[in-house]
């Protein structure tokens, strides 16, 4: 699970987002995330409707309860598949039910195989004692041009390619590409600019949703004066702090500097990463403001920090969770309703405007087999991604997912600001990044910003543990 992005177009040099962009592409990405994050700020706050609605017609004129069958697969009777991901939970349980379908369609038996992160190093395991599984999700771009470079991953065939054409937006098309090549599927991708919170937290304490950052220190002050402590942060898991970086940052500094660090161009002790981690001190600095400290925030993994948000009437650990909208797959392991008990609003401007980053998980196929490239057909119609979509806590980049297949108007209206996108996105900085820096549990980002979330005076001394790390993983 991960990471969806600051409206920019992503260019691609060697199969990879770069941090170029020409000036009028650029003045392009800034008005389309003023719509997007507009479109998320009058939606977003006050959004009815919970895990069990979205019911009625699509825009096609069908019910949301139908199943599709927009695209056809072949019989395969008596032929098996491994499919790997990291997913675990609700969200590996919701993406079985897809497997189940394709092999209602096809025949086929289809095993899923958790994996681990980083999922690159799990895969050469596998690989090495020569049982890979047929297909993998990736979670980073770099991931997938690491797969392509490693001669593991296949290229799509031609009825995947069809159906990438049909459903998907150039950009998305070119993000899953290796030198012009394509050989991921984007299945799933999430917005991750948003701030979750306890609804009746709010409410007892007096407190509103937040359009600055300065506007969020000052509700977090409140619910701390309530009795309650703001925040709920899954320190132990990296990925969920480079998130936290990343939004403050894009906001902060701006989308070109954003593509600049992206790149390693500039490197990570300039002035505005300083920046960003003083910024972000303001709430990783004060004790009282995190669930259990940051000692107790570093040992709270994701589920956790967004299940001990919503838990515990109205007196739960926290009032306050950051992460994308997949968080409502963990909400729905509680009994807060989606809209009702739990609440978003997007995550505030920093600096002129409000930051919207985006991540995304691709299939590539591993083991080519009239079965493999099966499966990767079928994830990228919108069959597919219509069957997740109304299980909750998933998005598809997909622009033929009915909207109404989407649960609740949270998503409803999350999935339609992705797709009005279009073209122009900026992807997770830390999953364009090198796995070893940007993407490995216990290395690079993840562990310094584990490390200053324990010790937020210590800026410069982050700032050099990254860019050390940075330099070793970049190579310049």
């Amino acid at each position: 699970m991960r990471r969806t992005s600051r409206i920019i177009r992503a260019r691609r040099s060697s199969g990879t987002p770069t941090a170029t962009a020409t000036p009028r592409t650029r003045r392009a990405g800034r008005a389309g995330a003023a719509v997007v994050a507009g479109v998320l700020a009058v939606s977003l706050t006050a959004c009815g409707g919970d895990d069990d609605g979205g019911g009625g017609k699509d825009k096609t004129g069908g019910s949301a309860d139908e199943t599709a069958s927009t695209v056809t697969l072949p019989q395969l009777d008596g032929q098996s598949l491994e499919v790997a991901a990291v997913w675990t939970g609700t969200e590996q349980a919701n993406f079985k039910k897809v497997l189940a379908e394709f092999e209602k369609r096809t025949g086929a038996k289809v095993t899923f195989v958790p994996a681990q992160d980083p999922i690159i190093n799990f895969l050469g395991s596998k690989i090495a004692g020569g049982a890979p599984p047929d297909v993998a999700l990736l979670p980073q771009p770099g991931a997938v041009k690491q797969a392509v470079e490693k001669g593991w991953a296949k290229p799509l065939g031609a009825e995947a390619q069809a159906e990438l054409k049909k459903n998907y937006s150039q950009g998305w098309q070119d993000i899953g590409s290796v030198d012009g090549k394509p050989y991921g599927v984007y299945y799933k991708a999430a917005n991750k600019s948003l701030i979750w919170y306890n609804a009746q937290v709010f409410e007892n304490a007096g407190a509103s949703e937040p359009k600055t950052w300065k506007d969020l220190l000052t509700t977090a002050q409140t619910v701390y004066d309530s009795g309650v402590t703001p925040f709920s942060v899954g320190g132990a898991d990296g990925w969920t702090l480079t998130d936290w970086f990343e939004n403050v940052y894009l906001s902060q500094a701006g989308p070109e500097k954003y593509d600049q660090l992206a790149a390693h161009e500039i490197k990570w002790t300039d002035p505005s990463v300083k920046d960003a981690l003083t910024t972000l001190a303001e709430i990783w600095g004060k004790a009282d403001y995190l669930a259990g400290g940051p000692d107790g925030a570093l040992q709270t993994e994701f589920p956790a920090s967004v299940t001990q948000t919503f838990t515990g009437g109205d007196q739960p650990k926290a009032g306050m969770v950051y992460e994308g909208d997949f968080v409502q797959v963990n909400i729905g392991e509680t009994e807060a309703k989606v809209g009702t008990d739990a609440k978003v609003f997007p995550f505030p401007a920093v600096g002129d405007s409000p930051p919207v980053v985006s991540g995304g998980d691709a299939a590539v196929i591993l083991e080519d087999s009239k079965a493999a490239q099966a499966l990767a057909t079928f994830l990228a119609s919108p069959d597919a991604a219509a069957i997740q979509a109304k299980l909750g806590g998933y998005l598809s980049p997909n622009k033929n997912v009915p909207n109404s297949a989407y649960p609740n108007e949270v998503q409803q209206k999350t999935a339609q600001a992705l797709v009005d996108a279009g073209d122009d996105f900026r992807f997770d900085m830390s999953d364009q990044a090198p796995q070893a820096f940007g993407g490995t549990p216990g290395k690079g980002e993840w562990k310094a910003l584990q490390d200053f979330l324990k010790n937020p005076k210590d800026i410069a001394g982050t700032q050099r543990q990254l860019e050390a790390d940075a330099s070793a993983a970049y190579g310049n």
